[in-house]
């Protein structure tokens, strides 16, 4: 709690995406080289470690902070609903299929992973926002700016300096 009050959630999110992508990596070099090199087993065991620490840091707990504050307390409840049923759903998906995959694909198990890690890293450098210390009217702008067209933009803020002064 206090490290995402400190760095921010969205920082904390992609480093651990980020730290994810790079221990799958490490853990497909790990199995393919294993053949080859006993040591691998090693550099396996600590991508694993790290693939938790980092999924602990960023992607475990951060989306429901930012799922909480990203909607206003009307919707928020069936926001984190539908949340928890995703998370639970691709959980309990990835549990039952993961066995399957592994005998399909082999050493190349976590190359999958690392791909789609590299597609969440890359939404949440586009799509999420940082939440840390704003409140739900301030968020909310920050996505309506996103959909305006410059000169709407503009003229918007022309309007809000003309109103505060």
């Amino acid at each position: 709690v206090f490290l995402v009050e400190k760095a921010g959630r969205r920082s904390l999110f992609m480093a651990g995406l980020m730290g994810m992508l790079i221990s799958a990596v490490a853990m497909t070099v790990g199995l393919v080289l294993l053949s080859q090199f006993a040591w691998m087993s090693y550099v396996s065991m600590v991508a694993i470690f790290l693939f938790v620490i980092f999924f602990e840091v960023g992607p475990g707990p951060i989306p429901w902070f930012i799922v909480a504050e990203l909607f206003s307390q009307g919707p928020r409840p069936a926001a984190i609903a539908v949340a928890g049923f995703c998370n639970w759903a691709c959980n309990f998906i990835v549990g039952m299929c993961f066995q399957y995959i592994a005998d399909l694909c082999g050493p190349y198990v976590f190359a999958i992973f690392a791909a789609l890690l590299l597609v969440f890293f890359l939404f949440a450098y586009f799509k999420v926002p940082e939440t840390k210390g704003k409140s739900f009217e301030e968020i909310a702008a920050v996505f309506r700016r996103k959909k305006l067209p410059a000169k709407t933009m503009t003229e918007l803020e022309d309007l809000r300096h003309s109103e505060q002064a």
